[in-house]
């Protein structure tokens, strides 16, 4: 019997490592789905209402699942929460597609894929975490192979195109911020309980957001395009690979997990060749390279 462990062990860890690649690959997807969306009559305000709006009945229903099973949180941690949903989810969500609006989507997903570097950034300069020379070069590497990617696309036209990408990068700045100030309180909540709160304080924010900007019956409007593509960017982009990658931690850990997910701006320059007809040149291979090199050897530190 003892010989057949290390096979069960492999199926359960390649099983794991599937899981994570698979939510990696639903979750970079959002931004082709949003280039979709907005090749229809919607802006950003409208295109986050709607992403929420789907998804929170989802999210509602882990949460109250986690209320009831689950010791009542205190008035801190509530607190916590909620500034974390408006940081991580609510504002990161929103900037991320205002800016793509500007940008292309695999030029956005290479942007966001540098949020562990500035986490690392963020360790560095404010609790004074010692950096190796290893992670600085890493450092160096992720931010040549985007810039190289900008460039490029500043080259190919678009006078919008660093607006987009600084909106994008707020987003990845916004993000990274959200998980730095989440260390401690995943250790108490519980990473799935946490993640059903913060969305669900997103979910509100986003909703209040549109009330506030727009008039409700706009909701009532749209095209039915509109509402299927907005059905799929909550289900598949949204609440899918988040509790996929929940499974995957579990299963395998957070540092195979995170290597999973370089898979994330690989499939994103595909698709939006081939869903999007973006072009997939040898600077953006390069590019896309250099980034995955440089969070390759962030996460092998880490790990």
């Amino acid at each position: 019997m003892s010989s057949k462990l290390p096979v069960v062990d492999r199926q359960l860890f390649l099983g794991g490592l599937a899981i994570a690649v698979v939510g990696a690959i639903l979750f970079s997807a959002k931004a082709i789905v949003a280039k979709l969306i907005y090749r229809y009559p919607v802006d950003a305000v409208l295109l986050i209402t709607f992403r929420m709006l789907f998804a929170l009945p989802l999210f509602a229903a882990v949460a109250v699942w986690k209320a009831r099973s689950e010791a009542p949180l205190s008035t801190r941690d509530r607190m916590r929460i909620v500034v974390l949903g408006l940081i991580g989810y609510y504002l990161s969500s929103f900037l991320d597609f205002l800016g793509l609006q500007y940008i292309s989507a695999g030029l956005e997903r290479l942007i966001l894929f540098l949020t562990p570097s500035f986490v690392l950034l963020m360790s560095f300069f404010f609790y004074r975490r010692r950096v190796s020379w290893m992670e600085w070069a890493a450092l160096l590497i992720s931010y040549l192979g985007t810039v190289l990617v900008f460039l490029h696309d500043v080259r190919l036209g678009g006078a919008n195109i660093g607006l987009g990408s600084v909106l994008v990068l707020g987003a990845a700045v916004s993000y990274a911020l959200y998980l730095m100030l989440s260390g401690e309180l995943v250790s108490r909540v519980g990473a799935m309980r946490l993640v059903a709160y913060a969305m669900c304080v997103s979910c509100v924010a986003c909703i209040v957001q549109f009330l506030l900007l727009r008039p409700w019956p706009v909701l009532l409007q749209q095209l039915p395009q509109v509402y299927g593509l907005s059905l799929i960017n909550a289900v598949f982009c949204t609440v899918l690979p988040v509790f996929l990658t929940m499974i995957a931690v579990a299963r395998v850990g957070p540092a195979t997990a995170a290597q999973a997910g370089m898979v994330g701006p690989v499939s994103t320059l595909f698709l939006g060749a081939l869903i999007l007809a973006e072009p997939i040149t040898a600077i953006q291979l390069t590019g896309t390279g250099l980034v995955l090199v440089g969070i390759y050897l962030i996460s092998k530190k880490k790990a």
